[in-house]
């Protein structure tokens, strides 16, 4: 059986790791990922995650990973930014305000699929535009859902949060090792 991570998230290996998993394999799928019409924020990031993980080569045996991290603020779904223009937008958006951060997660392994969606609210305080600024010019914005990482930089910007502080940046360790033993991966194996 072999352990494949469907992400190219540098964070996502880093937190596989705090639970003494190493994939095998690391194999991004390359999908759609704009929303559907109407499509709110967390059925969108489960059906992400589950497209993820179909799409994602593998033998019958292997355990396949993949997750999506979404910021919603209300109904709107603020994905990757394109642009420093369009990240200080989502950053003046959520300024001094709370929002939520949703992280799907789906396992596979042969046809069966374990998916469990983790809801995070986060509150920004109210930014300057100097914080605006400052910030964009870190470019720690790039590829960050909402355009902000909270275990970066941005991290100044969060007085408070509710909920799984590594499902906000990019997996829940607890849910993701259910998923992962459900699927008979062995988590915590002895060391002879």
């Amino acid at each position: 059986m072999a352990f494949i991570l469907g992400s190219g998230s540098p964070r996502r290996l880093d937190l596989l790791a705090q639970l003494g998993v190493q994939p095998d394999a690391v194999r991004p799928p390359d999908i759609d990922e704009d929303p559907l019409k109407a499509e709110l924020p967390r059925p969108y990031c489960a059906r992400i995650a589950r497209e993820k993980v179909a799409a994602v080569q593998a033998d019958n045996d292997d355990v396949v990973l993949c997750a999506d991290t979404t910021v919603a603020l209300g109904r709107r779904i603020l994905g990757k930014p394109a642009d420093a223009g369009e990240a200080a937008a989502f950053l003046h958006a959520l300024s001094g305000r709370r929002h939520r951060v949703i992280t799907a997660v789906a396992v596979r392994r042969g046809d069966k699929i374990w998916e469990r969606a983790v809801v995070s609210q986060v509150q920004v305080k109210r930014l300057s535009d100097l914080e605006i600024n400052a910030y964009l010019a870190t470019n720690d914005w790039q590829g960050k859902a909402g355009g902000y990482a909270i275990q970066g930089p941005a991290g100044a910007f969060i007085p408070w949060i509710s909920g799984s502080f590594t499902g906000i940046v990019g997996l829940p360790l607890a849910e993701t090792a259910g998923l992962l033993q459900a699927a008979g991966y062995p988590l915590y194996k002895e060391t002879s």
